[in-house]
């Protein structure tokens, strides 16, 4: 009986502890504190009614005069609905074709993209962000972690790394917070062994470049070895053009020797720094599938149109760099054997490693970025309240002088 009794109790000890927050294995990710939307709601509010607001914005729009950013704001911050986002949609992008698109405020690309999540409509919100030309959509980093976090926790790493994809080409990683999640959306959704487009490993390559760029840390040269040798294969097989399409990159040629110049840099320079096993074992195989596809092309095999207009936009210097493969996978096989030699590659998995950093990193990260941001919240309702009193002003006058018109045309008709 008592056995029975212990036995039973061990279980609820279990289960309490696997339920029990402290214990999630999610517990590293963006906290309450910092996704709560207490403090964003708690702003002074101006209720408006939409269907007024969007009447009077076509009817200005259809005098060719601009709407107000403040107008704009308001439109955004009285969402009430999924279907007023689907609305709200159209008048960002009227905004964003006006005059006045360059006067979104900062605080009303925040308040969409919370608009947009609390109205299950994140997709809205992933939409304009990569349509950001037509929309307007530029956020903080602050905006950008909130949106990216919602994917994190849902597993949902394909667009948790569109996200990501976005703050590369704004080069947004600026905080420490950002650098952190966006390791992580990056090596979990490498986990998965994607089959990825040249689009996607371009995207994929610049983003583990440029923010692994912003560490000397195992994490950090690893993100670099990876994003190298990405952009390494769009360059062999597409040319350096194929890198450079929007991309924030320097015009240099030779991205597989890059990476290589990074696990010669571990091997000679880094003493506490590993290169993970599943990121060199990664390599090996991007290297295989580029000799076979180059062996491929080079035997006359395959002669789709499309292979022929491939061919014909990669230039001399590119051919020149393509014929360097044997030596890069010469190369790669000798700093491979070195870095084994010397204990410096890692049997933990990227993911793994982007996970203990999440876990040891983030949460001193997050108190910076709240305390930042409650201060930028002031900032901008002071700005907002600015701008409300400029328009009061105006109106005033604008009152002023319409009746000063009518009392003149009173007058004149008088006489």
């Amino acid at each position: 009986m008592a056995a029975c009794v212990l036995k039973r109790c061990v279980t609820v000890a279990v289960k309490v502890k696997s339920l029990s927050p402290s214990f999630s294995a999610r517990r590293w990710l963006l906290s309450a504190a910092y996704t709560d939307t207490k403090l964003w709601e708690a702003r002074e509010k101006d209720p408006q009614n939409l269907a007024l607001l969007a009447n009077s914005m076509d009817r200005t729009y259809e005098k060719n005069l601009p709407v107000s950013s403040l107008t704009m704001g308001r439109f955004v911050d009285n969402i009430s609905s999924r279907e007023e986002v689907d609305q709200t949609e159209y008048y960002l992008y009227k905004f964003r074709h006006s005059p006045n698109c360059w006067y979104l405020r900062d605080w009303t690309i925040h308040s969409w993209v919370r608009q947009c999540l609390k109205y299950g409509a994140r997709e809205k919100a992933l939409h304009t962000l990569k349509n950001k030309v037509q929309y307007g959509i530029f956020p903080d980093n602050f905006t950008f972690n909130i949106l990216m976090d919602s994917y994190i926790k849902e597993n949902d790493f394909k667009n948790a790394c569109s996200v990501v994809e976005e703050v590369m080409l704004q080069e947004a990683f600026d905080l420490p917070s950002i650098q952190i999640l966006s390791f992580y959306s990056l090596g979990c959704y490498l986990a998965t062994k994607p089959q990825l487009t040249v689009s996607q490993e371009r995207a994929l390559g610049a983003s583990l470049l440029i923010c692994g760029l912003q560490h000397e840390n195992s994490v950090g040269l690893s993100a670099q070895l990876l994003g190298c040798v990405f952009l390494g294969k769009v360059e062999m097989l597409n040319g350096i053009n194929g890198v450079y399409k929007g991309m924030p990159l320097d015009w240099t040629r030779g991205y597989l020797g890059r990476a290589f110049a990074v696990m010669e840099r571990v091997a000679t320079n880094q003493p506490d720094v590993k290169l993970t096993k599943d990121t060199l074992d990664y390599i090996s195989d991007i290297l295989q599938e580029l000799s076979s596809s180059i062996d491929t092309d080079s035997s006359g095999e395959e002669s789709s149109g499309e292979e022929d207009q491939k061919v014909s936009t990669m230039e001399d210097e590119d051919l020149e760099e393509q014929a360097k493969l044997p030596e890069y996978i010469s190369r790669f096989k000798e700093l491979s054997v070195l870095l084994e030699s010397q204990g410096k590659v890692d049997s933990a998995s990227f993911k793994d490693l982007v996970t203990e950093k999440a876990k040891q990193d983030l949460a001193a990260a997050e108190k910076s970025d709240i305390e930042e941001y409650e201060t930028r919240i002031q900032t901008w309702e002071d700005e907002r309240k600015n701008l409300v009193h400029r328009e009061r002003e105006l109106r005033m006058k604008a009152e002023l002088e319409r009746e000063e018109r009518l009392a003149a045309r009173a007058a004149a008709q008088q006489a």
